[in-house]
């Protein structure tokens, strides 16, 4: 094995924390990965690990190795990977994360079109409504809908995702119109239960002035789809992202309440990726191509 190969061993080393981690990624004997790490101590003649029965260190040099050797390696790969897509076609894996709705309602088409145009892109698309991490679990890219926060990732902004207080004219009817943020109180305002959050509206009005106001619902759901079909039969008043309302207040079944306020703080809709110095060809394509796709949302155009 040469030396290069060596440092690559070293690094799954100190990634994993141990001999036995190290092999099982590399598909190598621990035996042979303790090998090469002492063929890497000779040749450089220096202590990078310390070692015990059940865990493995770095070394103060060894540390200052991985830190160069890592950044040394991912630069070859990353050149290696430049060289590759200038000569040819966008290729190779792509790892994007959607919320569950908002994927499959307004990006399916969308994600397919991008996966014919580039058929050597390998996409793996997940559509889930949990909060991805996405360095632990791999993710090139996630999509995320928010007020953009200080955040050691990259976001571009795809669009605006308000979050729209509406109910059906047969539960306003039946239980009269809200015309202040505090007549609230005496209404059922359908509860989402996936975020520890507690049951609020934050408001801001035509002025600029802003405020909160404690909700009460007899209705929970960690699903916005589930808290949208129950304000359509007429269930109670729920406070949800655009992108579940939009066909049903066109549709008129439902209706905007207390339209002089909008929710706070204004939200929008993110594409999120690591800040690495290099973005391959395929991941700058589907970011583009989303930017454009939102262009064309209902709420946007």
């Amino acid at each position: 094995m040469d030396h290069i190969s060596r440092i690559g061993v070293f690094i799954a080393v100190v990634k994993a924390a141990s001999f036995a981690g190290a092999a099982q990624s590399l598909g190598f004997t621990s035996s042979a990965v303790s090998k090469q790490i002492q063929n890497l101590e000779q040749d450089l003649q220096v202590k990078l690990l310390n070692r015990t029965t059940r865990n493995v260190s770095v070394t103060e040099e060894g540390a200052i190795y991985y830190e160069r050797a890592a950044r040394a390696l991912e630069d070859l790969q990353e050149a290696e990977e430049e060289i590759n897509e200038l000569r040819s076609h966008p290729r190779g894996p792509l790892k994007v994360s959607f919320p569950q709705s908002l994927g499959s309602k307004y990006f399916s088409e969308a994600i397919g079109s991008f996966a014919a145009q580039y058929p050597e892109v390998e996409l793996d698309v997940s559509l889930d409504e949990r909060f991805v991490d996405i360095t632990a679990e791999g993710f090139d890219l996630a999509v995320r809908i928010g007020s953009l926060k200080d955040t050691s990732l990259i976001a571009r902004r795809m669009a605006a995702c308000p979050f729209i207080l509406c109910a059906s004219a047969g539960y306003l009817e039946t239980n009269g119109t809200p015309q202040t943020p505090k007549d609230l109180v005496d209404h059922n305002v359908l509860a989402f239960s996936g975020n520890s959050g507690v049951h609020e509206w934050r408001y801001c009005d035509r002025s600029g002035r802003t405020g909160q106001i404690n909700l009460h619902g007899a209705f929970r759901s960690d699903s916005g789809d589930i808290l949208c079909s129950a304000a359509v039969q007429g269930v109670g008043i729920a406070v949800l992202p655009i992108f579940y309302v939009a066909e049903h207040l066109k549709n008129q079944n439902l209706q905007v309440v207390l339209p002089r306020y909008v929710t706070s703080p204004e939200r929008d809709i993110y594409a999120v990726f690591q800040p690495n110095r290099f973005q391959s060809a395929r991941l700058r394509l589907f970011v583009d191509h989303l930017v454009e796709v939102s262009k064309r949302l209902p709420w946007e155009i």
